[in-house]
């Protein structure tokens, strides 16, 4: 069930119910999964608006490889539906792959709202926010929403496409 629903958020009471077992079962197989290095847990970001999405979290995995033999497809990229997914797995994962080895201290998120606005990634440090929109699409246009760049200290905001995804990873 975490395989299909990569990139977006997890209930776990909504997949306990759909598993047949308890919020708990399921907390504690995350935990497995987690300290098994296969998945890892995204917070939302939030501070009180009365709109944002607060409690949910995103589900990533450590290998997108992992993720598509679960779900038993290992097609080529031209002939899946779930681009999109998958690019925002592999950044993300990257990403914090990235981040643990220079030894960032900072804090990671998503954030949504009620009314579905959304950011796709953020990275917070010394009070300052660096928000990314991943689009497999280069030529996709993205605004960031008001209501998030009006109430927050973002300091930088950047979308990141197959075209400049290396300045995102610090590919040289």
């Amino acid at each position: 069930m975490l395989a299909w629903q990569v990139g977006s958020e997890v209930n776990t009471s909504e997949i306990a119910g759909e598993a047949g077992t308890s919020s708990h079962t399921v907390d504690r197989y995350l935990d497995v999964l987690q300290r098994a290095v296969i998945i890892f847990e995204w917070p939302a970001f939030s501070r009180n608006l009365r709109n944002e999405i607060k409690k949910n979290k995103k589900i990533y995995f450590c290998d997108n490889g992992i993720r598509n033999a679960l779900i038993g497809n290992l097609g080529l990229l031209a002939n899946r539906n779930d681009v999109g997914a998958l690019w925002e797995n592999y950044l993300v994962s990257e990403r914090h792959k990235f981040n643990a080895f220079q030894g960032f201290h900072g804090y990671k998120y998503f954030w949504r709202t009620r009314q579905q606005q959304e950011i796709d990634y953020l990275e917070e440090a010394d009070g300052k926010i660096n928000a990314f929109e991943f689009k497999w699409n280069p030529r996709k246009v993205v605004t960031f929403p008001r209501t998030f760049t009006r109430n927050y200290p973002v300091n930088s905001t950047a979308v990141v496409n197959p075209g400049n995804y290396d300045r995102f990873l610090s590919i040289d």
